[in-house]
């Protein structure tokens, strides 16, 4: 069981369905159990699958790549999110190129220390990230501060905002849902047929 409720395969798809996991294959050239959970309801899917590509795989956003992929992350830690932890951490190590740095990045923030691995702008961004996370109603305008202070323009803090509010969206998708990673391609930089990334069982 990949999820607590049904799931369409290919096979049993309509022709609505159909025209919509086609549109959200990743580079795998499969549909991953977080968008596959949508299957009963097509067009939530479509807007997930545009609110992803836009928030994490848009060549409008700025921010490096490899660090949105940590707040993804790190907002992905906080809420106890294996699945996003799993997929969105093989994306920062496969961008950083450095298994070391990465290592102690990903110990870093598994710590709740972000600040042992990153500092000025970087931490200052992680750190309104969590705020947002744990605590969203007592954000105020002044949170802004660290991050514009160390150079972060308007921007890049949109960029923040929305990653950060992406995954406490799909957190929240995946965690009440009970969606695994069994037979998903782990990972959005796997090229078509490359399965080394692929799981068998439930985490």
């Amino acid at each position: 069981m990949t999820a607590w409720i049904t799931m369409i395969e290919d096979a049993k798809a309509s022709p609505e369905l159909k025209a919509t996991l086609e549109r959200a294959r990743g580079p795998s050239g499969r549909v991953d159990n977080v968008m596959r959970v949508h299957s009963l309801r097509p067009h939530t899917m479509m807007g997930h699958w545009e609110l992803y590509m836009s928030v994490l795989h848009n060549d409008g956003n700025e921010l490096p790549m490899w660090f949105q992929e940590v707040i993804a992350s790190w907002v992905s830690i906080l809420n106890r999110c294996d699945y996003s932890l799993s997929n969105h951490f093989a994306n920062a190590r496969h961008l950083i190129a450095d298994d070391e740095r990465a290592d102690a990045i990903l110990a870093a923030l598994r710590s709740g220390r972000p600040e042992t691995a990153f500092e000025t702008a970087h931490l200052a961004m992680l750190r309104y990230a969590e705020k947002l996370t744990l605590e969203p109603g007592a954000m105020v305008e002044s949170d802004l501060a660290a991050m514009r202070e160390c150079g972060v323009d308007d921007g890049a803090i949109l960029e923040v905002n929305q990653i950060c509010g992406y995954f406490n969206y799909v957190n929240r998708l995946l965690n009440g849902l009970g969606v695994t990673l069994a037979g998903d391609v782990v990972g959005f930089y796997v090229s078509p047929g490359k399965a080394a990334g692929e799981t068998t069982g439930e985490t």
